[in-house]
């Protein structure tokens, strides 16, 4: 699998869970849990699999934040000027 592939995987995984966390924040509201057909709060071995698919982006994503940057043809934010 190409890295960038292995990108978009990991941010959409993000989106997902951050969404997530929103829906539960504002709305008492588990998609994940409601997606396998469970109410709020319950978990299965499915969900529990896409709760861990998420997490495993995350340390993915924070891990190789500024490789993925120069694979994407990102810089990090110049410094200011003096």
């Amino acid at each position: 699998m190409k890295l960038k592939t292995l990108d978009v995987i990991a941010a959409v995984l993000l989106v997902i869970g951050g969404l997530n966390w929103g829906l539960v924040s504002v709305a008492h509201f588990d998609l994940v849990a409601a997606i396998f057909g469970m109410r709020f709060g319950e978990t299965s071995t499915l969900s529990s699999i896409v709760y861990a698919l998420v997490g495993l982006a995350a340390l993915y994503q924070a891990a190789s934040f500024k490789a993925i940057q120069q694979r994407w043809g990102h810089e990090s934010v110049p410094a200011r000027a003096r």
